[in-house]
């Protein structure tokens, strides 16, 4: 199809604009948004809007290779749509008075072109399908930032200063709301003792050490749980929501005894004890350590008096 009358000046002014775009600090890209731009524009105006799809666009800005998959990596529509975000601001900061708006319409790649005329005169182009730009006439759109711009700032500022003084009015005339007064939820504090090892296990003290370590990372996790180290607790009085948790572990024959109790610090009352019984045979050390520890930690967070303060999970 040949060019229309005037086509010439048009790609010209197009390209004049995108050169202001790509250059202006308030187009807020990455460089790979600014090539994505760039190329576009120039496909359209080289009459290529057709075959602006993905995969054209991944492979051309984006280094992807022929096994490129829209629906797995969808770094083409993420940056479409970044680049019509940056295109908007610039167009509301630094671009209200350009007399070319390029804007990337949503569902598509192709870029949109509109220009503005002098005066109250308003000539709007859109790339037609072999990519030549055509007259408002020819694409039936009307330049609705050209009404929107002059009309919207004016009614922007002139609804700030209608706030500006009711504002002021409805802080005398209607009173305070009363801010309810958040309480403070009452947090259980658990200092974790080392586990005893009876019986004269190997690296029994070691064990010991380990699991505590291990329930003090499962603990922590409950809600409204603090632990607390054994020296620091020790040299303050104890509270109502103070808890001490004590054990021991002794392995006879083929089994492995774990007794656990959950003391009340302030009283001495014992709120929970269980017995677990496990059989370490051919499993993993961690493993059981880690089944030892789930056990241990499910049956405190099913403890009422901790529910009760901090409403465990």
């Amino acid at each position: 199809m040949a060019p229309k009358d005037g086509a010439v000046e048009d790609v010209g002014a197009i390209r004049e604009q995108l050169g202001h775009i790509l250059s202006s600090p308030e187009f807020h890209v990455p460089d790979r948004g600014r090539r994505f731009l760039q190329y576009v524009v120039d496909e359209a105006l080289e009459g290529r809007s057709e075959g602006l799809d993905a995969y054209a666009i991944a492979m051309a800005v984006f280094g992807r290779g022929a096994g490129f998959d829209a629906q797995s990596d969808p770094v083409v529509r993420i940056e479409a749509g970044r680049v019509r975000r940056a295109l908007e601001r610039y167009y509301l900061v630094s671009g209200s008075n350009d007399p070319v708006i390029i804007t990337i319409p949503k569902g598509r790649y192709a870029p949109s072109f509109e220009q503005r005329g002098q005066g109250a005169e308003v000539s709007a182009f859109s790339t037609a399908a072999d990519g030549m730009p055509r007259t408002r006439q020819e694409s039936g759109r009307f330049a609705y930032r050209d009404l929107l711009v002059p009309l919207g700032v004016p009614a922007v500022f002139a609804g700030l200063a209608m706030l500006a003084l009711i504002r002021p009015l409805e802080h005398y005339l209607s009173p305070s709301p009363v801010q309810p007064v958040a309480s403070k939820r009452q947090q259980t504090k658990i200092v974790v003792e080392p586990l005893f090892v009876l019986g004269g296990m190997p690296d029994g003290a070691d064990i010991g050490r380990r699991l505590r370590d291990q329930l003090i990372s499962q603990l922590i996790k409950l809600d409204g749980v603090v632990i607390l180290d054994p020296g620091f607790s020790a040299s303050r009085p104890a509270a109502a929501s103070m808890f001490a948790l004590q054990g021991n572990i002794m392995h006879d024959e083929d089994i492995l005894h774990v007794q656990v109790r959950l003391i009340a610090a302030n009283d001495g009352r014992v709120v929970w004890a269980n017995r677990f019984d496990f059989e370490p045979a051919g499993r993993d050390t961690l493993d059981l350590q880690a089944q030892i520890c789930a056990r241990i930690v499910n049956g405190i967070s099913g403890v009422e008096e901790i529910q009760g303060d901090n409403h465990t999970h």
